[in-house]
């Protein structure tokens, strides 16, 4: 069996794999928001990159992006699009931390609920934070280029396809 006959076969398998890992995240970081709907829009508001207005509404909504999101990764349906969403949206993340971190901001980012302003003497962890989420960003972007994978309904509208 040839290399690339293995990694056809492996692949779908490790989209599959990536698909769930990333709907696991947005299930667990948008349900976390889900019932402090004010506390999101103060950590997004944090960082300082948009009016305070403005914050509090992508605040308010991001839970029920990162719900979809992960909803649609977890059955595998429109999984290009919502790697491709995800992707952007972890691109936006390590940005926003990078620059809260360069501009000596002391918050959390509130990537799994809470975030905003630390109190005196907490330290952020934007090192660790920005790490993890250019690895989701990876794995985002395996399924934008191969975003056919088993046990999904795109597998079963598109007839089986895995290309």
């Amino acid at each position: 069996m040839s290399i690339t006959h293995r990694w056809a076969s492996a692949r779908p398998w490790l989209g599959t794999l990536a698909r769930v890992a990333l709907a696991v995240v947005w299930l667990i970081a948008g349900g976390s928001k889900l019932g402090d709907l004010a506390g999101s829009g103060r950590a997004v508001a944090a960082f300082r990159l948009m009016p305070v207005e403005a914050a509090r509404i992508v605040g308010a909504a991001l839970p029920f992006v990162e719900l979809a999101l992960g909803v649609l990764l977890l059955l595998g349906l429109a999984t290009r699009l919502a790697a491709a969403v995800t992707a952007a949206l972890f691109a936006v993340y390590i940005v926003g931390i990078a620059a809260a971190w360069a501009r000596g901001l002391s918050i959390d980012c509130g990537c799994f609920g809470g975030g905003g302003q630390l109190a005196p003497g907490q330290h952020p962890n934007y090192a660790p934070d920005i790490l993890r989420d250019v690895g989701l960003l990876l794995i985002a972007g395996f399924l934008v280029i191969w975003p056919r994978t088993r046990l999904a309904i795109d597998e079963w509208l598109l007839g089986g396809e895995t290309a």
